[in-house]
């Protein structure tokens, strides 16, 4: 992302930096949700948040690296948020309903301005797309909060499965923020229940993978998205060449 923190015409220390970078991403935040993301312009957050257009630029190369901050902004807090589930549970339905509520809680306040940019995150061609090169860094900081869910918890989990279980985790975590967008209901409860029932159905899914019988199901699931959703890592074979007898695809490559 090319938003700065700090560089050449910082003038003072970075904090001061830091602080009116977050004052910027605030500013365009709240005129966003009051105005609408295609109605606001680069020179209405500066004006509104008495920076100079060009050092609006300068920690922000357009419109859409401001909702990339936005996504950055969500990611670290929601870090933050889930710590004490994943340092007390090592239960992996527990874990995992942990994350999804503390992800809810966390952008419990950025609600309506989600709905406000929706119609722009879904145009697979957008930088705002969560699928899209520019959301690469936010995307992954996502994806490793699931890798840790899947690591510290008790749950016996196949070789073969660990690379490809945190991108189906985040997918249907992908899932759940999209029913959230349209959910109307008081304090988003049934995004919530939804939630909380997903993290048990994909807990239960996990454990059956176990059976070697069932790995091949889950391998070919996560094969299909890769092929066919942009953004994902292409970490399994090509489906028209199978590997040698007995010998596992290197994760992360293809042959």
């Amino acid at each position: 992302m090319p938003a700065k923190n700090d560089g050449p015409d910082a003038a003072g220390p970075q904090t001061k930096s830091e602080q009116t970078r977050a004052l910027i991403l605030e500013t365009a935040m709240r005129l966003f949700q009051e105005r609408g993301y295609d109605k606001t312009t680069m020179r209405a957050i500066a004006t509104e948040a008495g920076v100079s257009v060009g050092n609006a630029y300068y920690y922000f190369a357009g419109k859409e690296h401001l909702i990339q901050g936005f996504y950055d902004r969500i990611a670290a807090e929601h870090q933050v948020a889930v710590r004490e589930v994943l340092d007390r549970e090592t239960d992996l339905e527990a874990r995992l309903a942990g994350v999804l509520t503390a992800w809810l809680d966390v952008a419990r306040p950025y609600h309506e301005f989600a709905v406000q940019f929706f119609k722009n995150a879904a145009d697979p061609d957008s930088p705002l797309s969560p699928f899209s090169p520019e959301s690469s860094h936010a995307r992954e900081e996502a994806m490793r909060v699931h890798r840790e869910v899947l690591a510290g918890s008790k749950a016996k989990v196949a070789p073969e499965l660990r690379e490809v279980l945190p991108e189906l985790m985040w997918l249907s975590q992908m899932g759940l923020v999209l029913y959230w967008v349209f959910d109307r209901t008081e304090n988003r409860e049934r995004s919530y229940r939804l939630a909380r029932r997903g993290a048990r159905l994909t807990a239960r899914g996990v454990a059956l993978a176990r059976f070697r019988v069932l790995r091949p199901l889950v391998l070919e699931v996560h094969e299909l998205f890769t092929d066919f959703l942009p953004g994902m890592t292409k970490a399994m074979p090509d489906p028209g060449k199978r590997p040698e007898q007995g010998k596992r695809p290197e994760p992360g490559k293809r042959p």
